[in-house]
């Protein structure tokens, strides 16, 4: 998942662990540089948008854009989940980590629409998630379903099932953004059965190299498609009738979104640096990026940023282009992490029980 979490330091070499503990476990720079390169897709998607409308270019490479940064994240949420079981110390991280920053981040979202947009009629629902709060939602609920997952014979086809079955529901409505939640889902699915071995497949020389053809024919269809496609399908918030489509093409949809999104994440993953890089500790920041750079954007929109006619240039493209990632890049950064900790990593030990084990373990090494 896009995880607050800060990378560990590893020990110095000689260093022995102490006694009755267990070594410090690497973090993998290979996830961490995919987890920062992802969430600065996510942010030049969200500052192309008021942008595409006028550019065909713009709006290709941002249909191509939004086919696969989503899934990879998703499918990494789930890859990380695997081990996840309803144990109480992980239940009450996903409480404090996933849960709580939603209840404090949608308010604060329909806080800031009512004043800075203004819209007095915002009201503050935590049944409606606004613009990104929406994937946290979606993770609190499909990691409380991963003990099923892991129980069942057969999850991706069946999680598939249920995609295209919500793809062609158009009464499931807004309440928790269920649309996203079910047609998403697949990819965190695959994230779950997926093995260290299957990310290693993708990583080889020869998949690097075929995926510049691939990319290149992506950004080909995808210009080709703008003024043919409704865009919105790659959002997977609205089932086919919602978009005046008839109700089977929202299963036909269902299954070429998902394989069109998953070529394109293999060649994401392909061109994701295996080494350490000076952006690498940045991954373990990725969650506040995520929920941060949303008021920069909508700041942007409602207060006329957009308004310079030079910015709906390509000079102008690149210059937000750059401003977008530039931006996203500092607010993963530690002295964020610090400052937004209170709302991202809550310890909250005012209302848990203490676990049981938990006290035995810590009496345990007490005595050692």
């Amino acid at each position: 998942m896009p995880s607050p979490r800060s990378p560990q330091t590893p020990r110095a070499a000689g260093d022995a662990a102490p006694a009755g503990t267990k070594p410090a476990k690497q973090r993998d720079a290979f996830f961490d540089n995919a987890k920062y390169l992802a969430i600065v897709l996510v942010a030049m998607g969200h500052a192309w948008e008021p942008l595409k409308s006028q550019s065909r270019i713009i709006e290709a490479v941002y249909t191509v854009v939004y086919t696969f940064h989503m899934p990879a994240f998703i499918i990494i949420s789930g890859y990380f989940s695997r081990s996840f079981d309803m144990r109480p110390d992980r239940l009450k991280r996903l409480v404090t980590g996933v849960l709580v920053p939603y209840v404090l981040f949608e308010t604060a979202y329909s806080l800031f629409q009512r004043y800075a947009a203004p819209d007095p009629s915002q009201a503050i629902t935590l049944l409606d998630p606004w613009y990104l709060t929406w994937f946290l939602v979606a993770l609190f609920v499909w990691r409380l379903t991963t003990p099923l997952w892991k129980l069942v014979r057969w999850p991706l086809p069946l999680a598939l099932t249920i995609a295209v079955l919500a793809s062609v529901s158009p009464d499931i409505g807004d309440d928790l953004d269920l649309q996203r939640v079910l047609q998403f889902l697949p990819f965190f699915v695959l994230g779950l059965v997926m093995k260290p071995e299957h990310f290693q497949l993708v990583r080889r020389r020869e998949v690097r190299i075929l995926s510049v053809p691939v990319f290149a024919a992506a950004l080909a269809v995808g210009w080709w498609a703008v003024p043919r496609m409704n865009t919105a399908w790659f959002y997977h918030r609205d089932a086919a009738q919602n978009l005046g489509a008839p109700w089977w093409s929202g299963a036909v949809m269902t299954f070429a979104l998902f394989g069109c999104s998953l070529l394109l994440t293999a060649c994401f993953f392909a061109w994701v640096p295996r080494r350490t890089f000076w952006f690498t500790a940045l991954g373990a920041g990725t969650l506040y990026g995520y929920l941060l750079h949303g008021f920069l954007v909508k700041a942007a929109d409602y207060w006329g940023w957009y308004e310079p006619s030079w910015l709906h240039k390509p000079l102008g493209e690149i210059a937000v282009t750059l401003v977008a990632a530039a931006a996203v890049t500092v607010l993963c950064t530690r002295p964020f992490q610090r400052i937004f900790r209170f709302a991202m990593e809550p310890k909250m030990e005012w209302a848990f029980k203490r676990d049981a084990k938990e006290l035995a373990r810590e009496r345990e090494k007490a005595r050692a």
